[in-house]
This record gives structure tokens, C-alpha cells and sequence, in this order.
């Protein structure tokens, strides 16, 4: 039985119009979503009436002439160019959420001068402590994190400094280090109010994924520091990178036994939450008894899965073994208990992780094969030892 497939253009609509939300902040949504797709479909069908214009011309950034000299040409084609107003405003909308870095465009990227901005080892640290928890680099490996961190400079800020304005062209992304920053939105000619950022968060980055204006208008509260990363390296380092991430777990995680009970936009949702970590011959991953906040996919090389036979014993011993496309650490998060295994790199190794929060909102449907397998895990313990633990809840 096949898979069920995505609608081709369903995503890009369902982007744009989350784009447009953010922009204009309707007090109505599905108001707002009828005269947002209406629009849409009529640019649609009026650009059917001229079967010259390109796909690519019509979803492409498009610079509008505006004269106020009359055009010599008949009626109909002044009528065309109304048309391709109104179209550009809501296809490029659209067409932009399709365009993040294409990892197969510009293939001698990697020949162009890598961006650094000199930095003292203080200011590397601090650099290295705001970014730590910031989502947009928790996807990256570690010589990638390092050239985005080598391409941020540092803005200092003073109270009611503007660092972007709703509506200005996006220039750079902006990591919090120090500092207050309001977040305010035009609502009915007003400026509103609708959150801050307390000395830590980012902002900016989705004016410079989607090609689309500022959403929002952030001010500093008081002096600060920011981290800036320019937009031409933004793409490169950050949507290219997560764009070939994309593609590449994508055929990976349908291979995976455990995930392929998921629907594709499951599967999908699961990759954006990915994170990447690699360890070398030896290493310990997991370690028996500690706490649990991640859940494990064996991307490349092997790791062994060891038990102390008495937890006053520090004697262990080899019960499975785990290689490319298994998995390991779901026993701790299904049964809200301790680490019932240690586990250790075999070679060099290569993890996709998720977090536990993802864990328990994405692979809800996998629940059942994963307890199934408890009782597997407690007939291995008695056959080792002669005795089991309780692994339930």
C-alpha cells in the first residue's frame, strides 16, 4: 500500500499564508485565509489569459514600473499589467516560501571567501554562550557551527535604538547576548506591543528564509549586545546547510524500521527537530541510572549497549548492539524513568538526536512498538543476570 503524498504546492501555500499571519496579525483568521486565497486564485486564472509569462517570471522577485505617461499600447495590455500587480503581490508570497537554499544551486558555493570577523577569545565566548540554545543551530555540525560563529560581529545598542523596522528589507539575523528588546506590530495604525526578548532568543530570521518584508518592529528597552550574521551568509551557512539536511534525512528516515508506521508529514516534521552529534570510539553516550532527555538514531558506525549487573557493581555487560538506522534511548522516555543501559561509541559514530519534548509531541504513533519492546528488554535482563527490574511505569 503506497504512502499517502503531499499535494504539490500544498506546503508553499500553507507557508505563505503563516507568513502573511505574521505580518499583518488578522484579528480574524479565517476571514483573513478567504480573501488571502481568493486573491491568489484570481491571480492565478488572470495569468492564464497570457500563456507567455514563465512559471519562473510569475513566482519571481519582480520589479514593478510605475509611469505616469500613458501607455501606447491597447487597452488589454494596460488591463494585463493591473493583472501582474496584483498577481506579484500574492504569488511571490507564495513562490518565496519555495525558494530556501536549493542545496543543488550554486555547486562551487563552497569556492567562495569564507566570512570571518576577528574576534578576541572573551567575545568567542560569549558568542559561543548566546548561541547555545538557539534552534536555527542546534541542526548544524560542528565545523559549520564554527564558520557561522567566525561570520557573526557584534552590535552594541543603546535604549530605543531600531534594529529592524516592520516592513524594511531583512539584512541580517540577530542572536541575543545582552539586554531587553520589545516586539512591536502595527495593528489598525497602531504600534503594539507583543512580547520581548529578556537577554537571550533570535529574531530576523524569517525575512531572510522567506524573502519577505520585516514582520515586526524590535526596539532596545535599554543598552545591549546583539550578534549579527549577514544575509548572504545566512543563507549559505544556515537555509543551505538545513536544506540539504532536509533532503538527505528525508530518504534516511523512511528507511528507518521504527518510523515507518508515520505519514510522510510525520516523517517531515521529525526531520526539522533533528539534531546531529558525533562521537568518537569509546565514548560514552548514555550512562545507567542519569536522567533522560534524548532518544537516539544510529546514523553511521555502531554503538554497544552495556548493563551493570548490580547497580552497586560497576562490573558491565554487552547485551545488544545497535548500527545505521537502529535506535537506543526511548526506554527512559516511554517509562519516565532512569537510564536502564549504558551505551558507548563503537568507532567512529554519528547520531541523529531528538529531544525529549519532540519525542513526546512527534512520535506519539510509535508508542506502542516501543513499548512492545520493554518486555523484550526485561527477558534479555533475566536471561543475563536471573533476575529482572521493573521497566513499566
Amino acid at each position: 500500500m503506497s504512502a499517502a503524498q503531499i499535494p504539490a504546492g500544498l506546503r508553499e501555500l500553507l507557508l505563505g499564508y503563516t507568513v502573511e499571519v505574521l505580518r499583518r496579525r488578522p484579528s480574524d483568521l479565517v476571514e483573513f485565509a478567504v480573501q488571502h486565497f481568493t486573491e491568489i486564485l484570481e491571480g492565478q486564472r488572470n495569468d492564464q489569459k497570457n500563456k507567455q509569462i514563465s512559471k519562473q517570471k510569475q513566482t519571481g522577485v519582480t520589479f514593478q514600473k510605475k509611469s505616469s505617461e500613458p501607455n501606447k499600447d491597447d487597452e488589454e495590455e494596460e488591463e494585463e499589467e493591473t493583472i501582474k500587480t496584483i498577481s506579484s503581490k500574492y504569488s511571490r508570497r507564495v513562490s518565496v516560501c519555495s525558494e530556501p537554499y536549493n542545496p543543488d544551486d550554486d555547486e562551487d558555493d563552497d569556492a567562495e571567501p569564507r566570512v570571518v570577523h576577528p574576534k578576541t577569545d572573551e567575545q568567542r565566548r560569549r558568542l559561543q554562550d548566546a548561541c547555545r540554545d538557539i534552534l536555527l543551530f542546534k541542526t548544524l555540525e560542528q565545523e559549520q557551527f564554527s564558520q557561522v560563529l567566525d561570520a557573526m560581529f557584534e552590535v552594541l545598542v543603546k535604549p530605543q535604538e531600531h534594529i529592524i523596522d516592520q516592513g524594511d528589507d531583512g539584512d541580517n539575523f540577530y542572536v541575543v547576548q545582552m539586554g531587553v528588546y520589545d516586539i512591536l506590530v502595527q495593528k489598525d495604525g497602531l504600534s503594539v506591543c507583543v512580547g520581548k526578548y529578556d537577554n537571550k532568543g533570535s529574531f530576523g530570521e524569517l525575512a531572510l528564509m522567506y524573502n519577505t518584508p520585516r514582520a515586526a518592529t524590535i526596539i532596545a528597552a535599554q543598552e545591549g549586545a546583539l550578534w549579527a550574521l549577514d544575509r548572504a551568509t545566512f543563507h549559505r551557512l544556515i537555509v543551505k546547510n538545513n536544506a540539504k539536511k532536509r533532503k538527505m534525512y528525508e530518504a534516511f528516515i523512511e528507511c528507518v524500521p521504527l518510523l515507518k508506521s508515520l505519514e510522510p508529514t510525520e516523517r517531515m516534521k521529525i526531520v526539522d527537530v533533528l539534531g546531529v552529534r558525533v562521537f568518537k570510539d569509546g565514548d560514552c553516550i548514555i550512562t545507567q541510572g542519569e536522567e533522560a532527555d534524548c532518544f537516539y538514531i544510529v546514523e553511521s558506525g555502531e554503538v554497544k549497549i552495556m548493563i551493570k549487573s548490580r547497580m552497586e557493581d560497576d562490573t558491565e555487560v554487552e547485551v545488544a548492539c545497535c548500527s545505521r538506522g537502529q535506535y537506543f534511548g526511548e526506554l527512559a522516555l516511554v517509562t519516565n524513568k532512569p537510564r536502564a543501559a549504558s551505551v558507548y561509541a563503537v568507532g567512529q559514530t554519528k547520531c541523529l538526536v531528538i529531544d525529549v519534548q519532540a519525542f513526546e509531541r512527534l512520535l506519539g504513533p510509535c508508542m506502542d512498538i516501543m513499548k512492545r519492546n520493554i518486555s523484550h528488554y526485561e527477558d534479555q535482563r533475566v536471561a543475563l543476570f536471573g533476575f529482572s527490574i521493573d521497566l513499566r511505569d
